[in-house]
């Protein structure tokens, strides 16, 4: 169904009965002015050029190719906990609206889906989710299904008029409503599909598996493969979208054999793999309908070889044309970004850096955690860009007002801005509730942090990597001081012998539990550093090594000069 223009007259009775939602709806129809908050499909501005002549991947290569300097996913929690009014314009205000005009390029808007069925967007395939048991109390979605106000294509509008993308974002199988207290038995209680059919569970309710949650479907039956095609082919019919994320680091778990700690079938890889090209085929359908593509996004494990492990043939996706952009990374990393690079132009997709929130707990308490300072995601994009990403990814950054919106974007504004960089943001990482295989096995990366110290045993070094964007040597403006954070506060820089890539650093001094060395120019690189530490003997016999990071901090004026020391 087409979309048009709208006026006040679509305007539901149940709404016009209400004057203050009368109000805000028609001063919402009357910024956005594109198409109706009712209709479905696609919007009369979308481009009718023929596709003939061209392969399916030909004719979405120009949408494949748009800028997307920042995504951000929201995880579309605005109807069920933030809101207290059913508006157009509550929905819009706490995250949204603030982002127009700013480097973010795409909105990627997931309508609850935790658990699996349950959403916050007028399906009929699905459950809308109207529980207000529990910390959902206050949930506005029955209300604005009554006012006529689907969240969804709220901000499918509000994208559109601000020219931003916009993908819906499902999460393939969520598992929040496995834990035993918080939120998640409300959340289970209130899954109808679940409680009518525990069979289609990886186990039974409260059941303790190897791995995973026992709430999470199980894909390896037909009917939630099934289920979770038509809610994609739901969304794509319905709404003006430019395409559809399929969250899978939401949470990666989705076979019987993984819960037992055992890697993936080649009968449970294709299972998912046939759903993929299952999703494929209807959206570039309903795309050719529209006259303009519907892109495939999918948010993965980067590592080729656990996610097959977990089910997803990342390699079989890309090479058969079932994605068009990858989503790499999560609460975990097990790569340094230049794989996913690799592999994503050698399938000649685009790749974009999930920046997700550090679940490290800071030593100090600090709230923000180092880890989640401006200046810590200010250094995590530079590494991210230096490796070659086409974009960059935020999952659970709430604040649509932070500065990092108008500066991680390009590199003309992060260059020339105060970073802070560790050896490890994520530690040695994880899902909730154990919900995926073990991932030592995969990893490559560095984890040096407070959740995963090394040991320094005395005469015996222990080495740690650190990636750097900066260009340290060409700049007369910048200082970066190394800072090194042991067990033991009282462990003296004498006791100690650090080397950043085989130059012996010395002069530290003490801020709080930090030791800082100021590096030279020579001591330091672009790209990836080696820190070594060794504990003298004659002190203590151990001690933990708890962090690592290095600070970059750009001044201007007389003083720059002296803020780079050469040997």
């Amino acid at each position: 169904m087409r979309s048009r223009t709208p006026s006040l007259a679509d305007i539901d009775p149940p709404m016009r009965r209400n004057p203050d939602r009368f109000m805000a709806a028609a001063r919402f129809l009357a910024v956005v002015g594109l198409a109706s908050l009712w209709a479905g499909g696609c919007s009369d501005g979308a481009d009718k050029a023929s596709s003939s002549g061209k392969t399916a991947k030909e004719w979405r290569q120009a949408a494949v190719e748009r800028p997307r300097r920042i995504i951000v996913n929201n995880d579309g929690n605005e109807p069920v906990m933030i809101i207290r009014e059913p508006t157009a314009e509550a929905l819009l205000a706490p995250r949204v609206g603030p982002l127009a005009g700013t480097q973010v390029d795409s909105l990627f808007y997931c309508t609850w889906s935790s658990g699996f069925g349950l959403f916050t967007h007028f399906t009929k395939v699905g459950q809308v989710f109207t529980s207000r048991a529990d910390r959902h109390a206050n949930n506005q979605m029955a209300a604005l299904r009554e006012a006529g106000i689907d969240p969804l294509r709220v901000m499918n509008e509000y994208a559109r008029a601000h020219g931003m993308e916009f993908f819906w974002s499902m999460r393939m199988n969520d598992n929040h409503d496995g834990y035993a207290d918080k939120y998640g038995p409300a959340l289970f209680e209130a899954n109808e599909l679940k409680m009518a059919h525990p069979e289609y569970l990886l186990g039974a309710r409260g059941q303790k598996l190897a791995f995973g949650s026992w709430s999470a479907v199980n894909y390896a039956r037909p009917e939630i493969r099934d289920l979770a095609f038509r809610y994609v082919e739901e969304v794509c019919q319905n709404y003006d979208i430019d395409g559809v994320e399929l969250d899978f680091f939401r949470h990666p778990v989705f076979f019987p054999s993984t819960t037992r700690g055992e890697v993936a079938t080649a009968e449970e890889l294709e299972m998912m793999t046939g759903l993929l090209r299952r999703i494929r085929a209807m959206a570039d359908e309903a795309g050719r309908r529209c006259g303009r593509p519907i892109l495939i996004a999918v948010r993965v494990p980067d590592s080729v070889a656990y996610a097959k492990a977990v089910g997803l043939d990342l390699e079989t996706w890309l090479s058969d044309d079932l994605a068009d952009l990858l989503i790499v990374g999560g609460y975990f990393r097990l790569n340094d970004w230049e794989r996913s690079v690799e592999l994503a132009r050698r399938h000649g997709v685009k790749v974009y850096a999930s920046l997700d929130d550090a679940r490290v707990a800071d030593p100090d308490g600090l709230r923000p955690s180092q880890r989640m300072t401006d200046a810590a995601y200010r250094g995590r994009a530079a590494v991210a860009r230096a490796a070659g990403v086409d974009g960059l990814y935020f999952f659970n950054q709430f604040n649509p007002r932070r500065p990092i919106w108008r500066e991680v974007g390009e590199a003309a504004t992060l260059d020339r801005l105060d970073k802070d960089y560790f050896a490890s943001v994520l530690g040695v990482g994880n899902t909730p509730m154990r919900s995926n295989l073990p991932l030592g096995g995969y990893r490559t990366v560095e984890t040096l942090a407070p959740d995963a110290p090394r040991v320094l045993t005395a005469g015996q070094p222990e080495t740690a990597s650190i990636r750097l964007a900066e260009p340290a040597d060409s700049r007369e403006d910048l200082r970066l001081d190394l800072r090194l954070r042991l067990g033991a506060p009282e462990i003296t820089p004498e006791s100690l012998t650090v080397a950043c890539n085989d130059v012996i650093l010395t002069d530290a001094k003490r801020d709080g539990a930090w030791l800082v060395y100021r590096l030279s120019a020579g001591s330091v690189r672009q790209g990836v550093n080696a820190v070594r530490v060794e504990l003298k003997p004659g002190g203590v016999s151990s001690v933990s090594w708890l962090d690592l990071m290095v600070s970059a901090r750009h001044v201007r004026g007389e003083a720059g000069a002296d803020l780079i020391h050469e040997n």
